[in-house]
């Protein structure tokens, strides 16, 4: 039988199919097929289940079907292997906050360079405006114009309020996966988009100014019959993972257009002469954004 994989804790999985969900487990040769994932199955697979003989009420895991894209990052419990975040995703949606926490532009430019391995979609918002002074409004607005200039959607929201409509449209007709810090909004607005999600929120600490993880496994919510969101634990960090030196700047899409154009084929647009694309820092590549490529590209740990 066909099924959606809804939810994963390492050790066992929700398997939704025919408007019921099973617990199911993974047969253990698939464990051993890539000894360089920590979770051989992510959650938004598809994948093919039957009744374990074994146990009642258990199904195994048979078959996973080929996904049309996936998310990934390095492992960060375990050197040199990667963890997959989420599978057959329509679009990548990163919750933002300026304070309480402070999201960095490198994790913003990681999980944007994650999307963009498959082209898949990103949208940005920027939560919490009620705690924003007049110089973070200011700073809002430098970042909005930099991402919308480059294809991503960019909005500025108060979940503690409500949402509005055209926050809500945004997941329409879509499976959405969202991201953020612990503490930047995820399982408020998940509860405001499903009420009977009923997710456990935290406060961020004044001290640490750091939220607390309330979500231990990932998982996918139905908003409705053509949509879905996919909650990830808080992600702390975000390195980046099956991205060569000479790739990472055709993740950048601002830099797509000057690629090819160098004057050495292998250019790495540090310090090479003849670089297109410095050449067109300033103009049409944000220094903000040029500096967070030099900077993912020089963190070899964020990739590996």
């Amino acid at each position: 039988m066909r099924a959606l994989i809804t939810k994963s804790t390492g050790l066992w999985y929700e398997a939704f199919a025919e408007g019921k969900k099973y617990i199911a487990r993974l047969r253990g040769k698939f464990k051993l097929e890539d000894k360089k994932l920590t979770n051989p199955i992510a959650v938004g697979d598809w994948v093919e289940i039957e009744p374990n003989p074994q146990a009642n009420n258990e199904w195994v895991i048979t078959q996973i079907h080929v996904r049309e894209n996936y998310v990934i990052r390095s492992s960060p419990r375990k050197k040199g292997h990667d963890h997959l975040i989420a599978s057959n995703i329509d679009q990548g949606v990163l919750i933002v906050t300026l304070k309480k926490p402070r999201t960095s532009v490198g994790f913003i430019d990681r999980f944007l360079i994650t999307l963009e391995s498959f082209r898949i979609p990103g949208v940005i918002l920027f939560n919490k405006k009620d705690l924003y002074s007049n110089k973070d409004l200011v700073r809002y607005e430098e970042l909005k114009a930099i991402y919308e200039q480059i294809g991503y959607q960019v909005e500025l929201t108060q979940f503690d309020s409500g949402i509005d409509q055209g926050v809500s449209a945004i997941f329409k007709g879509k499976t959405s996966l969202l991201a953020g810090h612990s503490g930047s909004g995820k399982s408020t607005l998940i509860n405001l988009l499903i009420p009977e999600a009923n997710q456990e929120v935290s406060e961020v600490s004044d001290f640490a100014n750091k939220g607390v993880h309330t979500t231990t496994f990932a998982e996918l919510f139905f908003v409705d019959d053509s949509s879905a969101v996919i909650d990830t634990p808080g992600i702390k960090e975000l390195g980046l993972s099956e991205i060569e030196d000479e790739e990472l700047s055709h993740y950048f899409p601002e830099m797509r257009q000057f690629l090819g154009k160098c004057k050495f084929h292998n250019c790495l647009h540090e310090n090479e002469p003849g670089c297109a694309v410095k050449a067109a820092v300033g103009e049409a590549i944000s220094l903000m954004r040029y500096e967070s490529y030099l900077s993912i590209l020089r963190n070899e740990d964020n990739r590996k």
